[in-house]
């Protein structure tokens, strides 16, 4: 008797811990930018949900994704590495001891992938990186359609990839955004009530195709009317094509809105559920709206990042500042945080030290824990990016790097070798290049670029898992 009564008291004590842990909830948007909700500055998308979740959450100003574009901004997030690759890499061949996601199975954690994953297959498939439940994650990076079956153009053409799962789960009339939020809800509420989860919500919102449901395009047309412009131009001729300088589509609107409800279903189901307290829940986005075309022809372009200057694709602040908000009302106390300079990358070590006290050796991506709590703020920190695989043709980028430490940030254009040197706190929109005038400034922020390349651009880090190839001289070919 002596014997199973310790054996119930060890596994009461089990049981009792792992209840203790934050939940967590990831909702991760697609090609929302910065500027995309009422409460960042928008007139015509009304995000109050999300609006409401920001105040009561840390929010950061200073919030960037880790590259401009969807699949290597992924990798850096889900990795927590810089992803100079600028591929899907191989998540196959990351030891378990720096998998992110592992650490959670490991302190008892059951773990959900639902929506965009576009980090490869086989080996990178997300079972294999340690999510147990997994729906409509795979090779894709967008549905054919938002509306079933969709992975059907509206032209009738299939998509290049298929979403799994939506086609058999979904009916005539369903929406894709809608069928993703029940799936996670569907999760949290099957956890079982003395394991914490891990859930990560990847809408295929705001990403093309832009289609939003008939009532919620029908009432932003409506919304239109009222909004003036002013002597706004609708486009402006920058990089190889132009920029869009207003938030007029409707159908853009109504996606954005439609993420705006289901975050509400979302919050509501952790209220109804007595969870929230202790329920840690980040909102972000994989990186810029997508405002520029390129050189190829005219494309149609739905949003603005105004007053940040570009977007999706580009080294400035409108292609990789994000909105990132972090609640936990059990441990953190609502805030504006205007100073520190955070980025994907970070997240996932920010909560392994914030719900189960572990740290992950030989990541660039860096825990601000401190940051949330108020003990500490990152407004002197140094980060990098690097976009070698631009695309002239449809967003009318250039390759780039880029370094920001403080408040000065640097580009410098590879093909051309022009830089251009901004001081964001006193010029946002990146109007005016400081390079020449303050050439002390710019020669230090060079070398911090040199030091950084010289540190990233080796065969590890270039070809992930795979054997280097190199050319005659014997440099790394980028993959």
């Amino acid at each position: 008797m002596k014997k199973y009564s310790l054996l119930f008291i060890f596994m009461l004590s089990v049981s009792v811990f792992a209840q203790d842990k934050p939940n967590i909830l990831i909702i991760h948007t697609d090609d929302l930018g910065y500027h995309d909700l009422s409460i960042t500055g928008s007139q015509l998308y009304d995000t109050p949900n999300i609006d409401n979740l920001s105040k009561e959450s840390v929010s950061f100003s200073n919030a960037y994704s880790s590259y401009p574009r969807c699949t290597p901004s992924r990798y850096g997030m889900i990795t927590g590495m810089y992803p100079v690759n600028e591929n899907k890499g191989n998540l196959g061949a990351i030891p378990e001891d720096k998998n992110m996601i592992k650490q959670f199975v490991n302190a008892g954690y059951n773990t959900s992938y639902v929506g965009k994953w576009h980090l490869g297959k086989g080996k990178s498939n997300p079972d294999k990186f340690g999510f147990s439940h997994i729906y409509a994650a795979g090779e894709a990076g967008s549905v054919g359609s938002r509306f079933y079956p969709f992975n059907t153009k509206k032209n009738g053409k299939p998509a290049k990839y298929d979403v799994p799962n939506v086609k058999e789960d979904g009916k005539v009339g369903d929406y894709i955004s809608d069928m993703l939020t029940s799936e996670a809800i569907k999760f949290i509420e099957n956890n079982p009530k003395n394991k914490p989860f891990l859930a990560v919500l990847a809408y295929y919102s705001v990403h093309t195709p832009l289609e939003a449901k008939e009532e919620d395009k029908l009432r932003n047309k409506k919304q239109l009317k009222t909004i003036d412009f002013g002597d706004t131009p609708e486009y402006i001729k920058e990089g190889e094509g132009r920029r869009k300088m207003r938030q007029d589509d409707p159908d853009y609107a109504g996606m954005v809105e439609n993420i705006d409800e289901n975050v509400g279903r979302l919050l509501q189901t952790l209220k109804d559920m007595g969870i929230a307290k202790n329920t840690i829940i980040v909102f972000s986005s994989d990186h810029g709206g997508l405002s520029n075309d390129g050189h190829k022809g005219e494309r149609h372009l739905a949003t603005t990042n105004l007053p940040l200057k570009a977007g999706k694709g580009h080294l400035y602040e409108g292609g990789i500042r994000v909105p990132l908000f972090i609640k936990w009302p059990k441990e953190l106390k609502p805030k504006k945080d205007e100073k520190s300079i955070v980025l994907g990358m970070d997240i996932f070590p920010t909560l392994l030290d914030l719900a189960i006290d572990k740290k992950v050796d030989g990541l660039d991506g860096q825990s601000y824990a401190s940051v949330l709590k108020g003990k500490d703020n990152w407004k002197d920190r140094t980060v990098y990016w690097m976009s070698r695989k631009a695309r002239p043709h449809s967003t009318g980028d250039s390759k780039a790097i880029a370094v920001r430490s403080g408040d000065y940030k640097l580009i410098q254009f590879l093909e051309t070798k022009n830089v251009e040197l901004y001081n964001l706190k006193k010029d946002i929109s990146e109007e005016h290049n400081l390079a020449e005038k303050e050439s002390a400034k710019t020669a230090q922020m060079l070398q911090l670029l040199k030091n950084w390349k010289k540190e990233m651009l080796v065969p590890e880090r270039l070809d992930v898992g795979k054997k280097p190839k190199g050319d005659k001289k014997g440099k790394i070919k980028n993959q």
